[in-house]
């Protein structure tokens, strides 16, 4: 069902986003115009309190924008998203009492851009550990490594990564931080040619020796489960079921297209349209069912996070069902359209072919099937999952 027009996003943008998706994706080329619509809506600025400059939003309603941008625009939210959810984690501990990363919320509210630097091939526990080094030094780390994924790289000032500090083997450390675009030590290196989300402009970051100093060093936790404080919990909660409303929304579209289409697509041997075809139905019930399962995870996730709901430990599993079973789901809605639809799904004119690969996106980012289930069931078993070997 089309959404809406959001409180920062006018209709008027969103049918414009929507034009420009195509060729953004076509071209394989960065959605700058887009981007700069959204800052002058204030889009960057919805988690900024209204005493610093923001638009005082809470996450809830934060949620809600991000899946309504996405239904026109997939590409150009989710890698908005990537701003937000640094400035969500601020935010959450600016609530909590904690103001050690206002200057976050200050920063954003002056203009600054943030990006996130977690993805790292090979590393099967995202931010819980990581395969950059982080060597400290006087005044402050040097970071060695490879980041992928980086979402916003030819416009982002501010970089929030993170590595491993091993000058303690027996206790190694994760080191959060954020890099200045200026910084020296570092390069982007265009690697951003894929099947679908072409227009976030997901560029590698490498990282040589780069230097942070200790007033840019926002977290040090132990590695491993154990370092879950609030600042770790709150990446996952506003990064993950922001993942999650963004591929809701793709499904949501691929239904609203799918079902136009399908009314209006005449078949011999029918007596209508193709609407009548009893397979059909069947691929469009299913279809329906998935996303009836697919909103009311999503909204129980946004408010109990807004209200502060105290589920202790169980918060993971809460943030990573949603994430898992709206992209699952997505996924499987993206697959029964495409059968639908018939031949002209193929065809690179079709809106569904593109939305069909920009939902494939969805599984790679964190947490994967495979860390879903072991972070849950260990979690539901009660085993630790910081044990020396994590399977045997």
């Amino acid at each position: 069902m089309k959404p809406n027009a959001g409180r920062v996003v006018t209709q008027d943008l969103l049918e414009s986003f929507h034009q420009r998706a195509p060729e953004y994706d076509r071209d394989n080329r960065f959605c700058q115009e887009d981007i700069d619509d959204l800052k002058r809506a204030g889009f960057f600025n919805m988690c900024v309190p209204e005493p610093m400059g923001g638009l005082g939003m809470s996450f809830e309603e934060i949620m809600r924008e991000t899946r309504t941008l996405a239904y026109y625009a997939p590409a150009t939210a989710l890698c908005a998203n990537m701003h937000t959810y640094w400035c969500g984690v601020a935010l959450s501990l600016h609530l909590s009492g904690d103001h050690s990363t206002d200057w976050i919320l200050e920063e954003a509210a002056a203009g600054e851009i943030f990006a996130a630097g977690h993805s790292e091939s090979g590393n099967t526990v995202p931010v819980l550990m990581s395969s950059t080094q982080a060597e400290p030094v006087e005044g402050g780390y040097r970071f060695t490594g490879r980041k992928g994924f980086g979402s916003l790289s030819p416009i982002w000032t501010r970089y929030g990564l993170h590595g491993l500090d091993t000058s303690d083997p027996e206790n190694p450390k994760v080191i959060h931080a954020f890099m200045n675009r200026d910084n020296e030590g570092y390069e982007i290196k265009d690697t951003w040619d894929v099947m679908g989300m072409r227009a976030t402009a997901s560029n590698d970051v490498i990282l040589k020796g780069a230097f942070i100093p200790d007033d840019r060093i926002s977290r040090i936790v132990p590695a491993g489960a154990a370092g879950v404080d609030l600042f770790v919990l709150s990446i996952f909660a506003w990064a993950l079921t922001a993942f999650a409303n963004i591929y809701y929304s793709i499904a949501n579209r691929i239904c609203d297209i799918t079902f136009e289409a399908v009314n209006g697509k005449d078949a011999l041997g029918l007596s209508g349209s193709m609407a009548h075809h009893p397979e059909v139905q069947h691929k469009v019930a299913a279809m329906v069912l998935e996303m009836e399962a697919m909103e009311p995870q999503i909204d129980r996730m946004g408010r109990e996070w807004t209200e502060g709901v105290d589920h202790g430990p169980f918060w993971i599993v809460r943030i990573l069902s949603t994430k898992y079973n709206v992209v699952e789901s997505a996924w499987k809605v993206a697959d029964l359209a495409m059968d639908v639809s018939g031949g002209f799904g193929m065809f690179k004119k079709s809106e569904l072919e593109r939305l069909f690969r920009d939902c494939r996106a969805g599984r790679f980012h964190p947490a994967n099937s495979n860390l879903t289930h072991e972070l849950i069931s260990k979690g539901m078993l009660g085993i630790d999952l910081d044990a020396p070997l994590r399977w045997g």
